[in-house]
């Protein structure tokens, strides 16, 4: 037998197609819900790319907004106007009675702080939402809303070593509603985006989601008479990967608040190019 052919025949034993798998030398530490944790500690992941437009905020849409919302008032500014409260503290026979905080339609009517370099409006967050009727009979039924709120917004829980990452939220009903829903049943889920997060998953939704919606005239505004509760939609994205598509509301969470602040944060998204439509 030649040499060459004893080192073939030699490589051919050493290559196996199916070898041992190595011994596990220490087994992997559980958290609370039951997951692996790998031996790696404090990993961080960083910036892979520039946000554009977080950039464009800072660079351009901020100075706008500032000059768009500025309000000059000259002499001295009026004082407030004080919101007429349930139960007269200085009368004698309600002095003791409680007075309920004040809420809903009064509180829009106060008026906006004066705008400054600090109080410019800008996203603080954007909040994503859905609910399943379907999880009422069968929880498991979630499995694919939350599968597809982690593929959407890339969040996960404490991911890239982020500890103010919530992820996929499930939502549980907190009063009872008909008979057919219960307190501490899951219905739904939600996801809360913050920072780079934010700004790619609102770069995603203005140029590529928004954009292929069939004669879609723009996120419908509510009307001039209607209060600062009514809703507006868009239609959701449907991703053919999961079992059914699934409707969704997204939130614009801004820091606006008093007399106007519904303009302010429209101006504010419509920057983003996002388009608003009145019917």
């Amino acid at each position: 037998m030649s040499a060459a052919a004893a080192r073939v025949s030699h490589s051919a034993q050493a290559v196996r197609p199916f070898r041992k798998p190595p011994k596990i030398r220490k087994i992997l530490k559980r958290d609370e819900n039951g997951l692996p944790v790998p031996h790696v500690r404090n990993l961080i992941v960083r910036d892979t790319h520039p946000c554009r437009l977080m950039d464009h905020y800072h660079t351009a849409l901020q100075d706008n907004l500032m000059y768009m919302t500025y309000n000059h008032e000259s002499g001295t500014p009026s004082s407030p106007h004080q919101i007429r409260l349930t139960y007269d503290p200085n009368d004698p026979y309600t002095k003791n009675r409680y007075n309920p905080p004040v809420s809903g339609s009064q509180a829009a009517q106060k008026p906006a702080p004066p705008t400054t370099s600090q109080n410019i409006v800008h996203l603080e967050k954007i909040v994503i939402h859905s609910m399943m009727k379907e999880a009422l009979t069968n929880r498991s039924n979630l499995l694919g809303l939350i599968a597809a709120f982690r593929a959407m917004s890339g969040e996960t829980e404490s991911g890239g070593g982020r500890p103010s990452s919530s992820g996929v939220q499930i939502v549980k009903g907190k009063k009872n509603v008909g008979g057919w829903m219960r307190p501490g049943i899951p219905i739904g889920a939600k996801v809360e985006l913050k920072g780079p997060k934010m700004y790619d998953f609102l770069n995603t939704l203005v140029e590529f989601v928004l954009p292929r919606i069939r004669e879609f005239p723009g996120i419908v505004m509510p009307s001039a008479s209607s209060t600062m509760k009514s809703p507006s939609g868009v239609a959701g994205v449907n991703l053919d990967s999961y079992p059914k598509p699934y409707g969704m509301h997204i939130h614009f969470v801004t820091n606006a608040v008093g007399l106007g602040a519904q303009n302010r944060a429209r101006a504010l998204v419509s920057g983003f190019q996002i388009p608003f439509a009145r019917k």
